[in-house]
């Protein structure tokens, strides 16, 4: 693939200072992305509103740029308060949590992704997690990029296909962990790169957060 030119925006961080920020943990950043996309309960990944479902084969494009970490703090199926900054930052000071937070501040990274092919070729997403098994997948894939950026570090991009795994919990029964499989690693030219980097993995709870109550998963056809 030629002239990826999957992210827009500027003041981005050398591509020579990433590698030992991913290495390091990821950075009070505004969210990027502009649909949420996650792994649901039944181990489908979804986005948007209505919960669509990732087409099968779909291929996402990593912004090498974008991993940032942080902190949320839900209340009732919303958001009480989030504080995320790039990865070459340290985490924010964090004041007391909102009145309305039920658990008060976890730890939460994120990413952005972009869509190559299928139905949804050119949307841009927004991945957060505080799970455990979530904030893993975005560490494994921030020390991938590393390791492909010290070897070639003129192409940071890297293609990844949305999977699922699943483990057994005594208390949860079977959970599903998300998995960025990369297939391959692009170039990328630095004026068309977005977003700032951010993120860092502690301790969360092992079941992923649910924005708002579950609506049905609408089902798509394998991406062409």
């Amino acid at each position: 693939m030629s002239n990826l030119t999957t992210f827009k925006g500027a003041n981005l961080p050398a591509v020579a200072d990433l590698s030992k920020a991913l290495k390091s943990g990821l950075a009070d950043v505004a969210q990027v992305g502009t649909v949420i996309i996650k792994m649901d309960k039944t181990g489908h990944w979804v986005f948007g509103s209505d919960q669509t479902e990732v087409q099968e084969g779909s291929e996402w494009a990593v912004n090498p740029f974008s991993f940032v970490h942080g902190y949320i703090a839900w209340g009732t199926s919303t958001v009480a308060g989030e504080k995320m900054v790039s990865v070459t930052q340290p985490l924010p000071e964090l004041e007391p949590a909102p009145e309305s937070a039920k658990k008060g501040w976890e730890m939460q990274v994120g990413i952005e992704i972009k869509c190559l092919n299928g139905d949804d070729k050119d949307m841009t997403a927004r991945f957060a997690t505080t799970s455990v098994g979530g904030k893993r997948a975005v560490q494994t894939l921030g020390a991938q990029i590393s390791d492909q950026i010290d070897k070639d570090p003129s192409k940071p991009v890297a293609i990844v296909s949305l999977e699922v795994e699943h483990y057994s919990h005594k208390s949860y029964g079977k959970v599903y962990t998300p998995v960025f499989k990369v297939v391959r690693f692009e170039s990328m030219d630095v004026e068309s790169a977005t977003a700032e980097p951010t993120l860092e993995l502690k301790d969360a709870p092992m079941v992923e957060e649910v924005v708002a109550p579950a609506a049905p998963v609408r089902r798509r056809r394998a991406a062409v």
